[in-house]
């Protein structure tokens, strides 16, 4: 297990950088069992956020931009749990180019991590979707809970591709600096406060994720009326998760973890550190503690 040393106040970026890189390199290494269940509990942590983000959404007397900041602020429940309860979530992990960048890991490690995530991520929020559709949880509000869900679903699978690509950009956009930001924090408060306006930011602009994604739109469509909207069915599932799983990708990997990687660790890091920033060449080998995964 690499092992790192950083400072005792909030951690500087190239400090986060060099977290990110060596939590990269454990998240490759954990065992097969271990990022299997760990993903499936991010999956339903991030149905938890879009579930408390539907039960706003589905309040009539709110008005527009009370609904969207609202139910933004309620739905990073998901991230703070994926963070501080501990979870692998596909669309988070995608910072891990930075260790490829670095070449600390392999295109296969890094592929196959997210393969068994985002699987996993699946599996959980499907998992919750059951639970939730059985629980009769649509029928809070005089059923305006199931309309919203429904709601929601049916303009989620109307997106045209070019479109849900992009809202998928700037979602991980703003949900990997969530959790860079998370990162330089030493409490659970620190954590959850870096969180929270991030996350609210992007689902009060109505970007896409991908793992919330695979909760809203398949419990939309149990809740769906006998005539479902057009387009709420599998084949509008499978037609905005392609392009929005790929737009996540786009957004955490290049727009986040290799634009820090050039600034921080590519550039940077010969330079020399200030304050209580140490320098690698200076650490002794089994410095610091065991970074979470």
């Amino acid at each position: 297990m690499t092992h790192l040393q950083l400072g005792q106040d909030a951690y500087s970026p190239r400090e986060i950088a060099e977290k990110v890189q060596v939590i990269g390199v454990n998240k490759a290494r954990l065992p097969f069992p271990q990022t299997a269940m760990l993903g499936v509990v991010a999956g339903g942590f991030i149905s938890l956020g879009a579930l408390f983000y539907t039960l706003v959404a589905s309040d009539a007397a709110l008005s527009f931009a009370q609904a969207r900041v609202l139910g933004g602020l309620v739905f990073s429940l998901g991230l703070i749990l994926v963070v501080v309860a501990g979870a692998e979530l596909f669309t988070g992990n995608n910072l891990m180019v930075m260790a490829w960048a670095e070449r600390k890991i392999s295109s296969t490690e890094l592929l196959r991590n997210w393969v068994i995530v985002y699987l996993a991520n699946a599996l959980g929020a499907f998992g919750l979707v059951l639970v939730v559709y059985l629980s009769n949880h649509g029928a809070m509000n005089g059923g305006a809970v199931a309309a919203a869900y429904v709601k929601i679903a049916a303009a989620k699978t109307a997106l045209p591709f070019a479109e849900a690509f992009f809202k998928g950009v700037l979602c991980n956009l703003l949900v990997c600096l969530a959790v860079w930001i998370a990162m330089a924090g030493h409490t659970v408060t620190d954590k959850i406060l870096a969180i929270v306006l991030p996350i609210a930011a992007f689902v009060a602009a109505g970007f896409e994720h991908c793992i919330a994604n695979m909760y809203f739109i398949p419990l939309g469509m149990l809740l769906a009326p006998a005539a479902p909207p057009a387009g709420l069915d599998w084949a509008g599932f499978v037609s905005n998760l392609v392009p929005v799983t790929l737009g996540n990708i786009a957004g955490g990997s290049v727009m986040v973890a290799l634009v820090y990687y050039v600034v921080y660790r590519r550039l940077a890091l010969a330079a020399p550190r200030t304050g209580t920033e140490r320098t690698r060449a200076s650490d002794p080998p089994d410095a610091g503690t065991t970074p979470p995964r």
